[in-house]
C-alpha cells in the first residue's frame, strides 16, 4: 500500500478562484477557472507557437484543480470501482485522498486502477459494456479533461454537439430540423459499429499528440487507454479503445472523428454528428451518395468500420423514415413529424414497469409520485414529437394502474373494460398522474428548445 503523505491538501480560497477567472470571455466561461487564466485563454485564442501545448502537468495536479475535478466527481455521484470506495467514502478523508492523487502524480508514479465493467441491457435486447473507473480515476481523468478540453474544443466543428460545453442533443435536432426545412429530402444515416471500443490507440494519441507536447500528460492519457478491464473476475486488457464510461472518453472519441467534421464540412456536406451518432442532410440523391462515399473512405483510413445493417440512404420523398436522437422523423402529406422512436418507448415502458407490478403493495399516490419524474423527465426531451405520440402511452400507463387497482379487488388480468368506469381517467389525474397528452397541449408550438 502506498504511504500516505504527510502534508495536507489545501483547498483553493473561493475568492482567489473568482479573482484569477475575472474577465473570462464569454465563450469560454464554462472552463475550469482554476486553470484556464484570463492570459492562458488568451494565448488560446490567439494561438500557441507550433500549435502544441508545452508544460501542462502542472496544472493537471494543481490543488486548485484536482479540487475542482472531485466537486465535478462528488455531485455525479455514481458507483465504485474495483477498490470498493464509494463517494461517501472518498468524501469521509478527502484531503488525504486529494493529497496522496497530488503527490503521485507530481512524481510520475500514479497508475490507474483496472476498470469495472458490466454489461448493460440495449433495446434490441443484446447489451453493451459500461466501463465503472474507481473514484480516484475519475478525480485524475476530470482534471486532465479540465486541462486538455479547451485545446481541442477550440478546434471542434460546428456541426458537432456530443459531449460539448454548452450544446445538447435539442441543439443537434434543431439543426436537422433547419435543413428539413431547407428541402433536405436526402439523409445519410450512418452507424459506426462499436466505436468507442474499436478507436485504435495509436492513431488515436497521435491525434492527442497533434495538440499536447507534455510527455507526462501523453503518458497519462495513455496509461487510461491501456488499463486493465475486470470482467467477472477476470482481469484483460482491450487491444483497442477507449472505455465506454470513462470520464476521458467522450473528449477523446470527438478529437478522433474531428478531421471527419472538418472535411465533411469542406466538401459541402450538411452532417450533424452527436458522439458516434451522426446524419448527413441533402437534397440530391447524389448529394447522399457522393458523401456516404466519403465516409466511407474516412472510416476505412481510420481503421472504423459502419455497420452494414444500419447505415443507409433515406429518401423522405419515396416515404422512408429514419432516426436520430432517440427521434423517429417520418413524412406524412408533404410534412415531416417526428415521433420517439420505438426503442425510446420501449425503454419508458421498462422504466415505468418496475414500479407498477400488479402485487405492488404502495399506495397509488406513492406509485405515482415514483412514476410521475420518469414520466417528466421523458416529456421533457420527446415533447416536441407529434400529438398522436402521446395518447397511446398514457392509456398504457393508466392501464397498468388499474391492473393494479383490479388486482387489489381479486380480480385477474389487466385493467379493462368496465375498469375504465370503475376508474376513469379523471380518477388518475384527481391523484396527480402526470399526462404526457395534456402536457403537450399546454406547449407552445415552437422548434426544438
Amino acid at each position: 500500500m502506498e504511504r500516505q503523505p504527510e502534508h495536507r491538501f489545501t483547498p483553493p480560497v473561493p475568492g482567489d478562484r473568482a479573482k484569477q477567472g475575472a474577465d473570462i470571455p464569454a465563450q469560454w466561461a464554462w472552463v475550469e477557472r482554476s486553470v484556464w487564466t484570463k492570459r492562458m485563454l488568451a494565448a488560446l485564442d490567439s494561438g500557441v507557437k507550433g500549435g502544441v501545448w508545452f508544460a501542462l502537468m502542472d496544472k493537471v495536479h494543481a490543488p486548485a484543480n484536482l479540487e475542482a475535478a472531485w466537486r465535478k466527481v462528488k455531485s455525479n455521484k455514481g458507483s465504485a470501482g474495483v477498490d470498493h470506495v464509494t463517494v461517501r467514502q472518498f468524501a469521509a478523508h478527502e484531503a488525504d485522498e486529494l493529497a496522496r492523487l497530488q503527490a503521485l502524480l507530481a512524481t510520475g508514479r500514479y497508475t490507474p486502477s483496472p476498470g469495472l465493467r458490466i454489461q448493460i441491457p440495449k433495446g434490441d435486447g443484446k447489451t453493451r459494456p459500461l466501463g465503472i473507473p474507481t473514484v480516484r480515476d475519475r478525480v485524475v481523468q476530470t482534471a486532465v479533461r479540465n486541462v486538455i478540453e479547451p485545446i481541442f474544443e477550440r478546434e471542434f466543428a460546428e456541426h458537432s454537439y456530443g459531449f460539448r460545453p454548452r450544446r445538447s442533443a435539442h441543439d443537434a435536432l434543431k439543426r436537422v430540423i433547419g435543413w428539413l426545412d431547407e428541402g433536405c429530402r436526402y439523409v445519410v444515416d450512418a452507424d459506426i459499429k462499436s466505436y468507442f471500443d474499436t478507436i485504435p490507440k495509436d492513431a488515436l494519441m497521435t491525434h492527442v499528440r497533434g495538440r499536447i507536447a507534455d510527455g507526462r500528460v501523453l503518458s497519462l492519457v495513455r496509461s487510461f487507454l491501456d488499463q486493465q478491464v475486470m470482467e467477472d473476475a477476470t482481469l484483460w486488457m482491450p487491444e483497442s479503445g477507449t472505455p465506454q464510461g470513462a470520464v476521458l472518453s467522450p473528449l477523446l472519441a470527438n478529437i478522433y472523428l474531428n478531421p471527419l467534421d472538418h472535411q465533411m464540412a469542406a466538401s459541402g456536406h450538411r452532417m450533424v454528428r452527436y458522439a458516434d451518432d451522426f446524419v448527413v442532410m441533402c437534397k440530391t440523391r447524389e448529394e447522399a451518395d457522393a458523401a456516404l462515399a466519403q465516409i466511407r473512405g474516412f472510416m476505412d483510413a481510420a481503421a472504423l468500420t459502419l455497420h452494414p445493417g444500419k447505415t443507409r440512404i433515406a429518401s423522405l420523398d419515396a416515404g422512408e423514415a429514419f432516426e436520430f436522437l432517440g427521434y423517429r422523423f417520418k413524412p406524412h402529406k408533404g410534412r415531416i413529424l417526428r415521433f420517439p422512436r420505438d426503442k425510446s418507448e420501449k425503454k419508458l415502458h421498462e422504466a415505468i414497469r418496475q414500479h407498477t407490478h400488479r402485487a405492488n403493495g404502495h399506495s397509488l399516490e406513492c406509485i405515482i409520485a415514483k412514476i410521475n419524474p420518469i414520466l417528466r423527465g421523458w416529456f421533457g426531451y420527446f415533447k416536441h414529437s407529434y400529438k398522436t405520440a402521446f395518447p397511446d402511452i398514457d392509456g398504457w400507463v393508466r392501464m397498468r394502474l388499474r391492473s393494479i387497482l383490479r388486482k387489489r379487488r381479486k380480480r385477474k388480468g389487466r385493467g379493462r373494460g368496465k375498469d375504465h368506469q370503475r376508474w376513469p381517467n379523471k380518477y388518475f389525474g384527481d391523484r396527480g398522474l402526470f399526462s404526457l397528452e395534456m402536457a403537450h397541449g399546454l406547449l407552445d408550438e415552437s422548434p426544438m428548445g
